[in-house]
């Protein structure tokens, strides 16, 4: 039996065609419109990312951000399956980076080390199953921890061991967690912040100092500068002087 080859099927010419993996969706959505659960969310997860960047204002190796979708898979994409953190850290990346959302398959691949969700009465059990179940076996987050902002004993955090998964973290003496990836203890803070007074989350050193937002470290340096300036003034009254003719 002779076989006919023509031009095209000449086995010369025959090319197979490479294959190429799919590529993730370009037409991601960074806002669903829906807000936060109450401004006390909104100014609890602020408090987070202000302290901290304040804390490392002269590193620009990290980046922290909240309420933003994390997209971590085509499916979940495709599926808008959204994730949004109220607060999340990511370490050793450019914080100077513009985003709108975090997409991992942008960021080599990385998840966030840190993840804290502001929890309601409404959330609480997705926070505590679903959501921790994705960021223990799909993101490995190392960190993870929840808080009621209208329920200041409603505050757990998790540890991430590779071959068991999350273990509960214990509170110190003075029920503070330690967040061991940023090097920080959190703990509860009872005072006013944009004029509503509350028990809010707070990051704390190994000193126990509590981190300070900007606006408290800009206050912080004032009052400081004020008593050099009155023990300037007093030096100055000692030995005869009057501060305000120098």
């Amino acid at each position: 039996m002779s076989v006919e080859l023509t031009a095209n099927t000449s086995p010369e010419t025959a090319t197979e065609t490479e294959w190429e993996p799919p590529m993730p969706p370009t037409d991601l959505i960074f806002d669903d419109g829906e807000p936060l659960e109450s401004n006390r969310h909104r100014i609890a997860m602020n408090v987070l990312i202000r302290s901290l960047q304040q804390a490392w204002s002269d590193r620009h190796d990290f980046y922290t951000g909240g309420n933003m979708f994390i997209y971590y898979s085509s499916e979940q994409a495709r599926n808008r399956d959204f994730r949004g953190p109220d607060f999340f850290a990511v370490l050793d990346v450019d914080g100077t980076k513009e985003r709108q959302g975090w997409v991992v398959w942008q960021e080599e691949g990385r998840y966030p080390d840190v993840i804290v969700e502001l929890m309601s009465p409404s959330t609480a059990r997705v926070d505590k199953g679903k959501k921790k179940d994705l960021y223990q076996r799909t993101f490995r987050t190392p960190d993870y921890f929840v808080f009621d902002p209208f329920e200041a004993n409603a505050f757990q955090g998790w540890h991430l061991h590779s071959s068991e998964g999350y273990q509960l973290l214990e509170p110190n003496a003075r029920g503070w967690l330690w967040c061991d990836t940023l090097g920080f203890w959190l703990g509860t803070w009872s005072g006013t912040i944009d004029r509503e007074e509350a028990i809010w989350l707070r990051f704390y050193d190994t000193e126990g100092n509590l981190v300070l937002l900007p606006e408290e470290a800009a206050q912080q340096r004032a009052e400081a500068a004020e008593q050099r300036a009155e023990r300037l003034a007093q030096r100055l009254r000692s030995l005869g002087l009057d501060p305000e003719e120098l």
